[in-house]
């Protein structure tokens, strides 16, 4: 852990590399138990020095003061990790040479309430029901992609009817969840869709429910397809408007939202005008889940406009005569076409759309494009003589979403940018360069890009 310097902790004698192990007299499992146990002015702690030697200290500070202890994570002790046998599991349809660090499948319900990840609730025993209820861990995300029993079995496996038991009892505890459903074509789409949701809306304590499509990667053999055609997208979003004008009467809220993938199938050539408005998003609780930030894009994009930063960045690159390639994934081409074209922008920027071969199957969203993708699709526009630049004296500059690297700086398949543009190979041709993901940061970028190479280094 870290310690803050003239903080509570600090002045207790609590040195960075110390271990937290018991407050007021109880282990601490994870940072819910320290916040728990440590909400008062005062607090009794038990710990371990550098040395690895125990000792105790008594914490005190000032009325909306924080502690000064920053843990290293959020569990302390081991995460609890999935022991269903979900159809769709992504995790088990990456490719053979994944990082170890993809392949934890967690389902862990304190991770659910602290970083808002999906849970089944089947791994779940009395304790843990008894301590969410105590501490009042409360909203969790639950994954509950269908109600009928059989249908569950097959999407979850045999012990399925644990965490709709489960769920069932927390609500009645008066613990709120937040739901999704990972639609399967075939299997809890259609009439069990609309069983599923006739149950989740007779139930106080389910806030909403994101639908989401089946992710599949050409790593399996199990799937085929999701909802990509226009005519399966549109069904399902024809199925979700009865219930969401029924709560807007009701409850004020849309209540069941629609992932993004399924207006960007339905809608490929004018998806701007029937994304619905920010206003049916609330306060995109689900954003995570791929439920709102298409709309969230182009509201950014259009504000960057208002305050005439498009037009701001586009000059910027013409006067230094460079050319952007935004790289991006497939699935952003219907917006991004758009907004380009009706932007000054469209002069000096483009999108290079990757094809994702990495994952393949139906992946192709930009936050999973791999290095070695966007390595290869750099490299082929390069050596294109469409490129152009050299007679006019443009430079090209491939810019990449910051949101492919994690907080290492490495992508999904394990790559640095340094490795990615030495792989690009485009010395001498082309500068490469990482961006914001969002249209306003990435248009300050350009702006600052356009000053000179020294701005690449830096990113």
């Amino acid at each position: 852990m870290e310690v803050e310097s003239q903080s509570p902790a600090d002045k207790a004698g609590l040195r960075a590399g110390c271990v937290v192990v018991s407050a007021e007299g109880m282990p601490l499992r994870d940072l819910i138990d320290w916040r728990w146990y440590a909400s008062e002015g005062e607090v009794t702690i038990s710990y371990r020095d550098e040395a690895g030697r125990l000792a105790e200290a008594t914490l005190v500070r000032e009325p909306g003061q924080d502690w000064g202890i920053v843990f290293d994570g959020v569990i302390f002790d081991r995460v609890k990790e999935c022991a269903n046998n979900c159809l769709f599991c992504f995790m088990r349809q990456l490719p053979d040479d994944a990082r170890d660090s993809l392949l934890l499948r967690d389902d862990d319900f304190r991770l659910s309430f602290l970083a808002g990840t999906f849970v089944t609730l089947t791994n779940l025993t009395r304790a843990d029901e008894k301590r969410i209820v105590e501490q009042q861990l409360s909203p969790l995300r639950v994954s509950l992609h269908a109600h009928d029993s059989a249908v569950r079995k097959e999407l979850i496996g045999r012990v399925e009817a644990r965490g709709i038991e489960a769920l069932e009892r927390l609500l009645r505890a008066g613990i709120e969840f937040h739901a999704q459903i990972v639609l399967v074509p075939g299997i809890n789409d259609g009439e069990v869709l609309k069983d599923t949701l006739e149950w989740a809306y007779g139930q106080q304590g389910i806030i909403d429910v994101g639908v989401v499509p089946l992710g599949y990667t050409k790593h399996q053999s199990a799937f085929s397809k999701s909802f990509q055609k226009s005519e399966s997208a549109r069904g399902v979003l024809d199925l979700l408007w009865p219930f969401q004008e029924r709560a807007m009467g009701e409850r004020g809220s849309a209540w069941v939202f629609a992932a993004d993938e399924f207006y960007l199938a339905a809608y490929p050539d004018d998806v701007l005008s029937e994304l619905p408005p920010s206003s049916h998003y609330g306060d995109f609780e689900l954003f995570e889940d791929g439920i709102g930030i298409a709309r969230a894009y182009v509201d950014d994009f259009e504000a960057a406009c208002e305050e005439d930063l498009d037009t701001q960045a586009a000059e910027a690159l013409e006067r230094a005569a460079l050319r952007i390639h935004l790289i991006q994934g497939e699935a952003m081409r219907p917006i991004l076409e758009a907004l380009l074209a009706e932007s000054p922008l469209r002069r000096q920027v483009s999108a290079l759309y990757v094809k994702n071969d990495y994952f393949g199957g139906n992946v192709d969203v930009t936050g999973l494009l791999c290095a070695e993708d966007i390595a290869r699709a750099i490299r082929a526009e390069a050596q294109s003589e469409s490129l152009g630049g050299a007679e006019d004296g443009t430079t090209q500059l491939f810019a990449i979403p910051r949101i492919i690297f994690n907080e290492d700086g490495v992508t999904l398949d394990g790559k640095t940018f340094a490795e990615l543009r030495r792989d690009a190979d485009v010395e001498g041709r082309a500068r490469v360069a990482v961006v914001s993901l969002n249209p306003t940061d990435y248009l300050y970028d350009f702006i600052e890009l356009a000053q000179g190479p020294s701005a690449d280094a830096a990113r």
